[in-house]
């Protein structure tokens, strides 16, 4: 997944969720003339990476006041220059400039909050990332001045400049973002606006934050983890006499998945269903009110329309129907799925009376059926995905694709002992185009699931030169054990090749404009470039480079490798069918009506979609589905890009997969524009054609 972590102009959702903490061990402090001149210019020097973090708790106050004062004079600038002559330089690129100096500062503060191990740095930021939404908020989202501003200038001085398609498309953008915000409102109703757009703001931190700072865990003894392998769990933490289960991913999916005692798979599946419970139930419903009387105070009827008006889908029922017609056309292949697993149930699951399944025992029914079925059981596999090893072969793929050269080394002053750094140049010009830190390992108060994080843009210069951009990886991989190194599952290896394409994204989507940078493209399209990257994990040659078995340093065998691509359709009807119930959660929590039952919502939903499994009304997963705030309602858009990625892939796969003239052609009309061309556009250029559904079905087995 990808959080878009940058302070957008005008963006309707204010949150802002990753960045970078380098403080831990970062020796140098700086005063505000060292601090301003190192925001307004380029990153292109390590010690100006280094410099720019904080690393105490007073600290982070102090940056949260030199951003504010930083925009607020930008501002004032703006608005201040005379209406005659207002320019696109001095107007929108000097907006633009602005907001990425804020959002270079927010970025930090809220990322500290993610992944800090102090305390008080954790909760100075919380309280940092507050102040500059409202801030944002009443000085730029909401600023009627600078609409006024960018409004006289786009009747007036705009149409007589001779400006760049990018240009031309970021002061349109703008002054409809600018109405989407409500500023052409009379003042009484737009300080209503303002008041919504605060509190979301504030409600949508606490509800990250609430889910960031939950360690739930059960406890059980050694009987009951029976099916899991002794150095797992040697390697689990003790409380007395007893043994920690926690909600980390690496534990979780692996009793899911493996232990066969199904009173400790109960257990731990409604502990973790019931993450940030109750306490983000209160924000889950306070974000639904806020924003039906945001969307219905701007013109629009609910914000699920809203949220997709400025998106690829624009429509709601476009999504809707997109939705649906998946759903029919998955349904028959998800049936014979089911069908297939409860013909051939371990011997210790039963269905219920009601003829489904406990949603507990799915994932240890699915392990089972490929151990039996297949001979494919997952942790042998992991057994040839070594981290240091099956990173530095996807490293390889990428450099080589994309034409790159990475400079990997461990910064003793990072924030933790496991972190990787790559310097990423250009291979032909060794010209600087990004820092992206790796922090792959899951540990108390991190954040818990996988993404990228941006922190600092990369922008196209006047001079043409390129700032390089400031990123992360964060993951939570299991650790090593023992006397064994660190092992990736095959879907950690996916993930890993996912996540990795967005910070590819990032780093080569250099624009004009930052607001337009790498991933800062419409919601919908963002995840089309990293679910297309994973692709490269479905063909044979390269799963032989990409595997070396820990001990013996022999790749997957062709007969396993056979497997694996083939299990690829093992249950895709219904991996989408359970994408069509999520992305329908999504839409429905925001659309007509300001207080909504999301627990029937929900209940409803997986009850359609989700036929197979037994709801268990004991669980509150939408409690910790963090897309809700980050994504809205536009979950849709991982089975809408998934689509567009296929596309790509099968195009590039038949160009060559390993080719770098392909991969230079990637870049130059796909990955480098960013936000800065409709993504329609976009894919026609590179594949010469209107994109079609028909390699999507193709590869999920769907007719």
């Amino acid at each position: 997944m990808r959080f878009n972590v940058r302070f957008l102009v005008f963006g309707a959702v204010v949150g802002v969720f990753c960045c970078v903490y380098l403080v831990a061990r970062c020796r140098c402090a700086m005063n505000f003339i060292e601090f301003k001149k190192i925001i307004e210019n380029d990153f292109n020097s390590f010690d100006n990476v280094k410099k720019v973090f904080p690393k105490k708790s007073d600290e982070v106050k102090v940056y949260s006041k030199y951003a504010i004062d930083l925009l607020k004079a930008d501002i004032d600038s703006i608005i201040n220059i005379k209406p005659e002559e207002h320019n696109f330089q001095n107007t929108a690129q000097a907006l633009d400039a602005a907001d990425r100096k804020f959002s270079i500062v927010a970025s930090i503060l809220s990322f500290l909050e993610m992944v800090s191990p102090e305390k008080d740095i954790r909760e100075a930021c919380h309280e940092a990332s507050i102040e500059l939404n409202h801030f944002y908020v009443e000085n730029v989202a909401c600023n009627k001045k600078v609409y006024q501003v960018f409004n006289d200038y786009s009747h007036a001085n705009f149409e007589k400049e001779k400006l760049t398609s990018e240009q031309q498309l970021f002061v349109k953008e703008t002054l409809k973002d600018f109405e989407r915000q409500g500023l052409h409102l009379p003042d009484d109703k737009l300080e209503k606006v303002k008041a919504l757009e605060k509190e979301l703001s504030k409600l949508g931190l606490d509800f990250e934050s609430n889910l960031a700072k939950d360690n739930s865990f059960i406890l059980t003894d050694e009987s009951k983890l029976q099916g899991l392998g002794k150095d797992f769990i040697d390697s689990l933490p003790r409380e007395n006499d007893k043994i920690v289960l926690g909600c980390d991913y690496p534990t979780y999916f692996e009793v899911m998945q493996h232990c066969t005692c199904e009173d400790t798979r109960k257990d731990l599946y409604r502990k973790f269903n019931n993450r940030a419970w109750p306490i983000n139930i209160d924000c889950l419903h306070g974000i639904i009110l806020n924003r039906d009387k945001l969307a219905r105070k701007v013109g629009f009827k609910n914000f699920s329309e809203f949220d997709l008006d400025s998106e690829m889908v624009k429509r709601l029922e476009t999504a809707e129907e997109f939705l649906n017609n998946l759903a029919i056309k998955s349904e028959k292949k998800a049936s014979i799925e089911i069908e297939n697993f409860l013909k051939d149930l371990p011997a210790d699951v039963n269905i219920n009376s009601c003829g489904k399944l406990q949603p507990w025992n799915l994932s240890y029914i699915k392990a089972c059926y490929k151990k039996k079925h297949f001979n494919i059981d997952e942790r042998e596999i992991a057994q040839y995905f070594p981290v240091d090893k099956t990173l530095n072969a996807i490293f390889e793929i990428y450099q080589n694709f994309l034409g790159l050269k990475f400079e990997i080394s461990k910064p003793e002053w990072a924030w933790h002992d496991d972190v990787l750094l790559i310097k990423i140049l250009d291979s032909q010009t060794d010209i600087l185009r990004g820092y992206l830190f790796i922090d792959l390992y899951p540990r108390e108060n991190k954040y818990s699931h996988a993404c990228c994080a941006p922190i600092i843009p990369t922008q196209l210069k006047d001079n043409g030169k390129i700032a390089p951009a400031v990123l992360a990886i964060i993951a939570n991989f299991p650790k090593s054990q023992k006397d064994r190194p660190a092992l990736l599952k095959f879907d950690d290896v996916n993930t890993f090749f996912h996540e990795f394409g967005h910070a590819m994204h990032d780093v080569l989507g250099a624009t004009q404009m930052a607001s337009f940078a790498g991933t800062s493209v419409k919601t919908d399209f963002v995840e089309v470039p990293s679910q297309m990257f994973e692709e490269w994990m479905s063909d044979k040659s390269v799963l032989k480079k990409l595997s070396s078995h820990y001990q013996s340093g022999q790749p997957l065998p062709d007969e396993l490798i056979d497997k694996l691509i083939f299990m690829k359709k093992f249950d895709s009807g219904s991996f989408v069918l359970r994408q069509c119930c999520l992305s329908f959660i999504s839409l429905e929590f925001f659309k007509d009506g300001k207080i909504k039952d999301i627990d029937s919502i929900t209940e409803a939903l997986f009850e359609k979609y989700q036929s197979h499994l037994q709801f268990d009304d004991q669980t509150h997963f939408h409690a910790s589905f963090g897309h809700l705030v980050g994504y809205g309602a536009k979950y849709y858009s991982y089975m809408w890009a998934k689509v567009f990625a296929l596309d790509l892939f099968y195009d590039v796969k038949k160009r060559g997969l390993f080719d770098p003239a392909v991969g230079k052609e990637l870049v130059a009309k796909v990955l480098s524009k960013g936000g800065s061309v409709d993504p329609e556009e976009l894919l026609k250029d590179f594949l010469g054609r209107k994109p079609t559904q028909d390699a999507f079905l193709s590869d999920m087995g769907i007719e």
